[in-house]
């Protein structure tokens, strides 16, 4: 039985990033979060280096999904364009 994992939030992510996000890239961030995070997110995250140390960034087209794996729980801090993604998850924290 594969071990699963439950997905928590950052309020920031549900009240700015996600309604930020055009129509078409919130599917499908959606869909690779409950592809991919829900199941083995540790192999699909990329660990993140220096001030992000600890977190984790899934890659979706342009977007970056920043979160922590903690047992069995994957807390996502942040959902922003690549662009300015690393300058505002260290505000976050």
């Amino acid at each position: 039985m594969a071990l699963s994992f439950e997905i928590l939030y950052h309020s920031k992510v549900v009240t700015d990033d996600i309604v930020s996000l055009p129509k078409l890239w919130r599917n499908k961030i959606r869909l690779a979060i409950k592809e991919k995070l829900t199941t083995a997110p540790d192999f699909y995250g990329r660990p993140l280096r220096r001030s992000l140390k600890g977190y984790r960034k899934l890659r979706v087209g342009d977007y970056r999904v920043v979160f922590r794996i903690n047992k069995n729980k994957v807390y996502v801090l942040a959902i922003m364009h690549r662009s300015v993604v690393y300058k505002k998850v260290p505000k976050r924290l």
